[in-house]
């Protein structure tokens, strides 16, 4: 049973639109990706998100309607499933609430329509058409609320009708403006094309009769005229109304744009000055429009009208921007450019210019993608020990101009804002507020044998201090702190100082005796405790010249490993010790042990740094103890007793951590956890969360809070010390790096860092497309192009892998790059459709290509088992060895279509084929020297599906995705009764994700045993989607297929559509009514937003003797994971 949940959601725009839907004096961008609305505010320079809601269904349609007794606009909205419905803004809930409940469409006789699915709504408001299938228009009639209508019945739509037409493939439609007093029925223009891919433009008169009780009417649409060649061009594809004064249609085509009298049956048609393919348009007023190209050019389009008549038209190119998949226009010259093969959008209209003003990340599509680093680590037997934020993946995203590479994390993100200079071996960190100055304005930067000083100005000028109030720089300190009563507190490895910050007078001094060494110090606002020679604690009153309350020494326990004078309790002070591995809370005055605690008995795992301090809202104080093998122990603390009780452990790092408080706005704080994989720790929803921070190599963090930089922090690497603003809670993380080509394949080398890109490159050149593929090697930290090796012409970039290979020669295993290619269509060598080409990279850098191969078929993947190449072509799969500088074929292995992925674990090489599905092969070797190589098919899906992606996911499990969007797990039985039974791949899992998914990576994690899920995969989607893939505990199983179908049957999502309709399996061969063992991650999480009642009767529907309090402390376990 598996585990589904978001990473990234999806990025990508296909529909846009705007409406008066929350106040209607406002208008208000709706944004459709994938399943998700998000609701914009229109600013004077670009949007704002208002608001953003998940669906029930991946939208294909937005539409908007004005009914008389509602002050806003309602969205029309519908899905791929066929499904439609209506939903409205309910001011007092600041929600959207559904207004029409989903009407079903689906027709399982007609074919679905081979272009878009569209939705038109006639000028006049009276009625919508729907083209879902082929040959068939469904009438909607917009029923407003009548006389004899019921209040509840006011806001509706009537009932659909459909309408036969003779045309098919459909490229446009669109409804006419109606002319005053001649046109009484609406005019619907379809610009379609015949077998022969010849267009024609129909323009229907629609006739709609109301049925009665129980009958929906009828309607038809009956050609009233009809354009074709020699007057339509061969590439038309769009059709644009013309409202009054002139009417008509504009007809866009590639070389000309025509407009057409449907009147008369006149037309008139100009040429362009240079081709363009138009992919959308947008209405500005009644004689301008803007239309997008394929190659991201942004046009002016005006009318030229003389009495009432079009002369002519002007069109000018404004810019270029992303390739455009929908053009809103805002108002006051402001565009909204959204795009599914690039960032989304917004444009200022100048003067034959524009400007873009404001970007909307999109990853969209995710071609293919790699995982770069998974923070993996072994001997752990805690929970929560995986989280995504440790992974950062690379993909391959957007399309042509528009292509570039992107490394995506969820975690805590860090921007920097200035640097300080190179600085090394920085071992701490300290703000400081200088005499009467209210902000912090000083950082301390302390070293092994100096301490430096930083001051600040209120614009942020650095002057860095030769001395500063007296502080003893010629040494390392081990604390600086501003106290109360004006003074500042110094902490060396040999004394104490406390310093009056007005005259900077030294004011009252401590020294160790026998030349004994400070090794830890601690302060809050009364007492400061210090570590002396390892093993002795020493307490001082701050507010009496240091006066000595307890010394204490711990022979016993060892040496003293960390120590902290808390101020969220200052009467405790609270230290680790190495040979015990324990910690001990101590009364400050006499340190006597109040409570004790043995950490671990294992005797790497000693406490090497910790703090106590507020991370929950009315809860205890929280300590986080950080132990050397990188785990992260924490306990809350009774104020009364200082007891220690809900102990947690929860794995950061393979090292142990160092902690810094963070205070937060509302009294709280948020601590920084410093190690191989920085992690800021918070309170929410009553739990910690642990967030991995974007930060590389930090070695030291303080809180600087200075005028120049609000809320910001200091944080010094091993290199230079910078100051940079931190977020307070995890998202997901975008860098980008244009390449401006289709990035077709992405592979990493740890060993080289560097990356294999695949890449395609496009350019209009005097009218021509030229298109260049090649193969890059880039550098894994600036993404720099250290080397490219330029493909021949018409061959395009199909796979790409890192792979250790075996040199025939030597015997021993060489990282090599191995790309895979096809040659276009029209290539003229017929018996040559592709290469395979192995690169290797020499010291200085360089591709150097070492083999390579002509191939009959396309290479479509490549995979490595044993040292030798794996290679999907046409009908084959065949294995090769590098025989330097050969490639020597040992084995195939015909397939049913045509290979499209690979998965290979050990000995099996799972198949996943274009048409047929899965079917997986056992590799061996020869038994006996001169003994042939063989591949054997040891089991097959039978039934179709259109594969995309595979991976093993278990043994003898994998996991695979098809072009419909579906994802299926499928298990060899091996314990099978017959030999059929043990070749049949069985289904054990399916669900239906609503996006094709491209890529499916294994991910190997080391888990706990009393993990929930184990995490199995990553998924890459068209849509820009990253999900993680999941097998949930055996015992856990039952619990969370309860709790999914008992939040499916409380939580409705806009239009009422159910859960298991959206979310069940369904292909062009069958339709299952709900999801089959798999759990629906997004949908799980949902429960800690419910209000507690629906908590509670949640859980009582589910039983298992689970409290609100730990299935709250489950989902929340689930939702860190990701």
């Amino acid at each position: 049973m598996a585990y589904l949940a978001p990473i990234h959601r999806p990025s990508s725009v296909r529909h846009a639109i705007n409406i008066n839907l929350i106040s209607p004096d406002e208008e208000s961008l709706v944004v459709a990706k994938a399943n998700r609305l998000e609701i914009y505010s229109v600013v004077d320079d670009g949007i704002v998100l208002s608001h953003t809601r998940s669906l029930y269904g991946k939208v294909t349609m937005l539409e908007k309607l004005r009914f008389a007794q509602s002050p806003t606009e309602h969205l029309f909205v519908g899905t791929d499933r066929y499904m439609y419905f209506t939903v409205s803004w309910d001011s007092d809930t600041r929600q959207l609430q559904t207004q029409k409940t989903y009407v079903d469409q689906a027709d399982k006789t007609s074919r679905d329509s081979q272009t878009q699915d569209r939705c038109n709504i006639d000028p006049t408001r009276q009625y919508m058409a729907l083209q879902l299938f082929d040959g068939i228009i469904t009438i909607i009639p917009l029923v407003s609320k009548g006389k004899k209508r019921k209040a509840s019945e006011a806001i509706t739509l009537g009932d659909p009708v459909p309408a036969r037409i003779t045309e098919f493939f459909v490229r446009a439609s669109a409804f006419l403006y109606p002319r005053e007093g001649t046109d009484v029925l609406p005019k619907l223009a379809i610009l379609c094309e015949d077998n022969q891919q010849i267009p024609r433009l129909s323009v229907k008169r629609l006739d709609y009769s109301a049925g009665g009780a129980g009958d929906p009417g009828s309607a038809s649409l009956d050609d009233v005229s009809t354009i074709q060649l020699p007057e339509l061009e061969l590439g038309a594809s769009h059709v644009i109304p013309v409202p009054a004064p002139t009417y008509g249609i504009l007809i866009l085509a590639e070389t000309s744009i025509r407009y057409y009298d449907d009147a008369t049956g006149e037309s008139l048609t100009e040429p362009l000055k240079k081709a363009a393919i138009f992919v959308t348009w947008t209405q500005v007023d009644g004689q301008r429009w803007l239309l997008a190209d394929e190659y991201g050019r942004l046009f002016f389009l005006m009318l030229l009208i003389e009495d009432d008549e079009v002369k002519g038209w002007k069109l000018d190119i404004l810019g270029i921007t992303s390739r455009a998949s929908t053009l809103v226009y805002l108002g006051n010259g402001l565009v909204f450019v959204g795009s599914h093969q690039g960032d989304s959008q917004v444009v200022q209209i100048q003067e034959q210019s524009l400007q873009i003003t404001q970007s909307l990340p999109n990853v969209a599509p995710i071609l293919d993608f790699t995982i770069m680093d998974m923070g993996n680590r072994s001997g752990e037997t805690h929970s929560n020990e995986y989280a995504s934020g440790q992974a950062r993946i690379v993909t391959g995203s957007g399309a042509f101009q528009d292509g570039s590479l992107r490394s995506i994390r969820s975690g805590v993100g860090m921007e920097e804002q200035g640097l300080l200079g190179e600085m090394e071996h920085v071992t701490d960190l300290f703000p400081l507020q200088s005499s009467g100055n209210p902000k912090t304005d000083i950082l301390v930067a302390t070293f092994a044998d100096e301490t430096r000083v930083f001051q600040f100005s209120a614009d942020g000028e650095v002057e860095e201090r030769e001395d500063f109030m007296g502080l003893s720089l010629n040494e390392g300190s081990l604390h600086v702190a501003s106290i109360p009563g004006n003074r500042l507190l110094q902490v060396t490895h040999s004394k104490a100082r406390m310093i009056e910050c007005e005259s900077g007078m030294v004011t009252a001094e401590w020294a160790t005796q026998n030349s004994r060494t400070v090794t830890v110090a601690s302060a809050n606002d009364k007492y400061l405790a210090v570590c002396v020679g390892g093993s002795e604690v020493v307490t001082l009153d701050l507010d009496n010249n240091f006066r000595e309350v307890a010394r204490l020494d711990f022979p016993e326990d060892g040496q003293i490993s960390c120590l902290q004078a808390p101020s969220v309790c200052p009467e405790i002070c609270i230290a680790g010790f190495w040979e015990t591995a324990s910690v001990a809370v101590m009364n400050i005055r006499t340190l006597d042990t109040l409570h004790k605690v043995v950490m671990s008995e294992d005797a790497v795992a000693v406490p090497r740094s910790l703090i106590l301090t507020q991370l929950l809202p009315n809860e205890s104080p929280t300590l986080l103890v950080a132990m050397a093998n990188g785990e992260v122990v924490t306990f809350s603390m009774n104020t009364s007793t200082y007891a220690l009780s809900a102990r947690k452990a929860t794995i950061l790092g393979i090292q142990g951590a160092t902690f810094k408080a963070l205070p937060q706005e509302n009294g709280l704080f948020n601590v920084f956890a410093i190690c191989e994989h920085s992690s800021l720790i918070y309170g929410s929803e009553g739990r910690l969360i642990y967030a991995a921070v974007t930060a590389e190599e930090a070695s030291c963090v303080c809180p600087f809070d200075c005028e120049a930089y609000p809320g910001a922090i200091a944080i010094a690497t091993p290199k230079d010390l910078r100051i940079a603003l931190v977020d307070t809670e995890r998202t997901t993380h975008v860098q980008t790096l244009k390449v401006n080509e289709t990035v077709r394949r992405v592979a990493y080398s740890p060993k080289l860092k560097a990356f294999g890109i695949g890449t395609i490159y496009r350019e209009l050149r005097d009218n021509y497309e030229i298109i260049q593929s090649h193969f890059m090697l880039a550098d894994e930290v600036m993404f720099k192009e250290l080397d490219t090796f330029t493909l021949n012409e018409e061959e395009l970039v199909e796979s790409c892998i890192r792979a250790d290979l075996r040199d025939g020669i030597s015997g021993d295993l060489v990282e090599r790059f191995v790309v895979g290619t096809a040659y276009m269509d029209n290539h003229e060598q017929d018996t040559v459709r592709g290469r395979i080409l192995v690169f290797a990279v020499g010291p200085e850098r360089r591709l150097k290509l070492v083999s390579q191969l002509t191939v009959m078929g396309a290479c479509r993947a490549l995979g490595v088992i044993d040292g030798n190449i794996v290679a999907a072509l046409v009908k084959t799969v065949v294995i090769y060895a590098l025989d330097s500088p050969n490639l020597t074929k040992l084995v195939a292995y015909r397939t049913s279509t045509a290979p499209i992925a690979l998965s290979i674990t050990g000995n099996q090489i799972a198949v996943a084929d274009l048409m047929k599905s899965l079917s997986v092969v056992t590799y061996a070797r020869p038994t006996h020297p001169g003994g042939a190589y063989s591949l054997v098919e040891t089991a097959r899906h039978f039934q179709t599906a259109w594969s995309t992606a595979v991976a093993c996911i278990d043994d003898h499990t994998w996991l695979e995705s098809d072009a419909e969007g579906n994802l299926m797990v499928l298990n060899q039985d091996m314990a099978g009764v017959t030999d059929d039974d043990r070749r049949r791949l069985r289904v054990v899992g399916e669900i239906r994700l609503g996006e094709m998914v491209n890529k499916i990576q294994r991910v190997e994690v080391e888990e706990s045993a009393n993990a929930v899920v184990s995490p199995r995969a990553f998924m890459g989607t068209v849509d820009g989607s990253i999900y993680l893939f999941a097998l949930i505990r055996q015992n856990k199983q039952d619990l969370l297929m309860r709790l999914q179908q008992a939040i499916a049957s409380r939580v409705q999502s806009p239009g009422n559509v159910p859960f298991n309709t959206y979310r069940a399996f369904k292909n062009s061969v069958r339709e299952e009514g709900e999801p089959y063992r798999v759990v629906d991650g997004e949908l799980i999480e949902k429960y800690l937003d419910l209000p507690s009642s629906l908590q509670e009767s949640i859980c009582e529907e589910v039983g298992a003797q689970v409290d609100v309090e730990e299935m709250r402390a489950l989902v929340e376990g689930l939702r860190r994971i990701h």
